[in-house]
């Protein structure tokens, strides 16, 4: 037996006996104190948040410029060489993404090497991730590339000497460049403003299933788009909704025109960088480093195209002119902003949400923390400042984070090394990668999508947990799919609140019963021990009451109670026409004349006994008492089978909050049942959903406040002593009446 069954059992079988009085919500409100919360006058509080203290202003730079904090100590015979393998590893890795992923985003590819430089160095100043490899991103990408191709298309300048021609595919390319710039500066804006005003919970409306049915769609998109590269075909590129379909049809329509060795050369990268990805995986515990294997494909591919010339003797596309150096900075088009808002708020949140996934799962892996305002300063910073150096909106690779953490990076200064690698490529050798066939760069994207792909296997997992999250995963896959990653991601944010609104409106009603000999208290359908207490019955509920779902409350609590407050009423009104009828049948009222005797005192005391017929007829007499008393078996049809129910218990311990409508519906309640006889209590209710009733004005009558309980135990014994009580007074004999002394009327 392990230490676990031992704890198991021990706990099992310790047993504890508290003796206390039943607390209702007075009584045990009578025995606390409140403390007494006195708050600072609003001109000391804005002094002391102006005041300038050196810790004061430490935090904050810690805050703004974690490079700061976590680089002095910084422990370099723990780190450097981990940092060191880890930069060589990811650094490698951006040159092949960073040309294809320019490709996706419908700009030259040496843009893609900028995309991988800039943001990378600022990064490492402002980021609180120390494993996320930030740079280009296939989903960003490829929206970015929506957006240039929507705005500039590939025939826009067929009159200014074809679209074919260079001139014409010049200034296409400039525009693309243009409007890519464009929607990065305002991402960055976006992005860095959501930072600063503490919008990082923003993030929390993308939950897994929509941000992995997105990127499912999203590897869908870039699958279509890097087709027409691998099979080395010329078609048009589309976006927009069904631009999926477009775009796979086009390959299709084209498929005769294809060129076999750019499939060839393709294919060959495609089966190496496959293979070499299982053989990684296999071994991944006795290597020390995972094989670079795209570097190796880029290294083989450019070979092979530059050594029998495929671009001229065999029309294979290849990557083309990267010219050497860094470009000066420019500033972006601000008068494309109206055109790219929408899609520039798209790729700010979902860059930001990819981006922070990521972080959280390292940081408790290797047990820090992120930040994720400051994560949204960081993005908009590098987007920002990088697009005036014309670099487009990045994001967390997860292929290159994965690689950059499994490799033995510590901090971001393995990101700085690969960074550096890419300036290097920039600066001197960029060049030698000219004739890098497109089919090669194809063939790296498709296999990196390997991950992507593999998320379809969320299908039976939510089919099996959560049939609302597998509705978010497909709507949201659909969508994206079909809408395009834009409106799909706007539809799927909407539809995951509309799944919050439903799970609202239709919770869990259930009806609860005693565990025996204890005060715990379970779902009677569930288990066969419970038990329900006669003429009780206690009803929960596990979501808020709200204007949404306050009807559906009530009519659940009748339906699973099996008491039905306006049935009774209803049927015990009937019984009060037919017994009025039956007595009017019986023969006419009997005239109230007072005989006049000769004798005065004898007179007034026939006058004194009708004016106390006539006060006792006009005491309130509730339908409820007249029914029970006079026709019991009119009602045994409409009373649910069993013992009479005396007292509905409402459990509120999962009730959060409480609105207006809410309230008045639980008033409703309590009149409804309480006109029939039977007392509601409320049981278990939090402060919040306390003050919720107090402010609504909910115990306008004092006494109400008596029928809230403690606890769910408490409003049981209270219901029990009531009754209790009650049924000794219906026993006990009623008071003897003083006999009045006869009097002489002669004295």
């Amino acid at each position: 037996m392990d230490h676990t069954q031992e704890n198991e059992i021990l706990v099992a079988t310790q047993m504890y006996c508290v003796e206390r009085p039943i607390y209702s919500y007075p009584a045990l409100h009578g025995k606390l104190h409140k403390k007494n919360k006195v708050s600072d006058p609003i001109g000391d509080k804005i002094k002391r948040a102006l005041i300038c203290t050196p810790k004061k202003i430490r935090n904050i730079i810690y805050m703004f410029l974690p490079i700061c904090k976590w680089l002095p100590a910084y422990k370099p015979r723990e780190y450097v060489f981990g940092d060191f393998v880890s930069g060589i590893s990811t650094g490698v890795l951006h040159l092949p993404q960073g040309l294809a992923f320019a490709m996706l985003a419908a700009v030259p590819p040496v843009f893609g090497l900028y995309s991988s430089f800039y943001p990378v160095i600022l990064y490492c100043f402002f980021g609180t991730s120390r494993h996320v490899s930030i740079g280009p991103f296939a989903v960003i990408s490829l929206m970015i590339g929506g957006v240039a191709v929507r705005l500039v298309p590939d025939d826009m300048y067929v009159g200014g000497g074809g679209a074919n021609s260079t001139n014409g595919t010049e200034e296409r390319d400039a525009m693309r460049v243009k409007v890519a710039m464009s929607v990065t500066l305002l991402s960055g804006i976006i992005q860095f403003c959501l930072g600063v005003l503490r919008f990082g919970f923003v993030a929390i409306y993308l939950t897994e299933p929509l941000v992995r049915g997105f990127t499912t769609a999203a590897a869908v998109h870039v699958f279509t788009s890097m087709l027409k590269y691998l099979f080395g075909v010329k078609t048009k590129r589309h976006s927009g909704p069904f631009s999926v379909v477009y775009s796979t049809l086009a390959v299709i329509a084209n498929v005769k025109k294809l060129n076999i060795c750019s499939l060839i050369v393709g294919s060959m990268c495609f089966a190496l960088l496959l293979g070499g990805k299982e053989f990684n995986e296999r071994f991944k515990n006795k290597l020390p480093a995972p094989i670079p294997l795209e570097i190796v494909a880029v290294i083989i591919g450019t070979g092979i195209s530059a050594g029998f010339n495929l671009e001229e003797s065999y029309k294979v596309d290849v990557v083309g002119s990267l010219p050497l150096g860094l470009l000066a900075p420019a500033t972006p088009d601000s008068s494309l902003f109206h055109l790219v808002y929408v899609d520039a708020i798209a790729i700010a949140i979902v860059g930001f949400s990819v981006t922070i996934s990521m972080a959280k799962i390292f940081a408790v892996k290797h047990g820090y923390q992120v930040d994720g305002n400051q994560e949204l300063i960081a993005l908009g910073i590098c987007n920002t400042i990088g697009s005036l150096f014309q670099t487009f909106s990045i994001s967390c690779s997860l292929s290159r984070s994965l690689v950059q953490e499994s490799t033995g990076g510590n901090t971001q200064l393995a990101g700085c090394l690969a960074s550096l690698l890419i300036l290097l490529v920039i600066l001197a050798i960029g060049f030698l990668f000219e004739s890098l066939p497109q089919a090669v760069l194809s063939a790296i994207v498709i296999v990196n999508l390997k991950g992507m792909f593999m998320q379809f296997s969320d299908l039976p997992f939510f089919w099996r947990t959560s049939k609302i999250e597998l509705t978010i995963w497909l709507t949201t896959f659909v969508s994206s799919l079909f809408l395009g990653l834009d409106y799909g991601l706007i539809t799927a944010v909407i539809i995951a609140l509309m799944t919050v609104i439903y799970r609202t409106q239709s919770p869990t009603y259930t009806v609860l019963g005693q565990l025996p000999n204890t005060d715990v208290y379970i779902d009677i359908d569930a288990y066969e021990e419970v038990r329900e207490h006669a003429g009780i019955k206690i009803f929960q509920i596990n979501a808020p009451i709200y204007y949404a779902n306050s009807d559906l409350y009530s009519n659940a609590l009748s339906r699973k109670t099996g008491v039905n407050a306006a049935r009774i009423m209803a049927a015990r009104r009937k019984v009060l026409k037919k017994h009025a009828k039956e007595l009017g049948t019986k023969g006419k009222p009997q005239s109230s004349v007072v005989k006049v005797d000769e004798d005065a005192e004898a007179g007034g005391e026939e006058e004194e006994k009708q004016e106390e017929q006539i006060e006792e007829n006009a005491k309130p007499m509730t339908i409820d008492s007249l029914v029970q008393k006079t026709f019991p078996e009119e009602l045994e049809r409409f009373l649910p089978p069993g013992p009479n129910v005396h007292t509905m218990i409402l459990d509120f311990s999962q009730v959060n909050f409480i609105d207006s409508v809410g309230v008045k519906t639980v008033s409703g309640i309590l009149k409804e049942y309480g006109d029939v006889g039977i007392y509601v209590y409320l049981a278990a209710c939090s402060a919040q959903v306390v003050n919720d009733l107090t402010q609504n004005r909910f115990f306008e009558n004092p006494c109400v406040k008596e029928l809230l309980f403690h606890s769910i135990h408490d409003a049981v014994l209270g219901a029990k002593v009531r009754e209790a009580l009650a049924q000794q007074e219906a026993l006990a004999p009623p008071p003897e009446e003083d006999s009045e002394p006869i009097v002489d009327p002669e004295t």
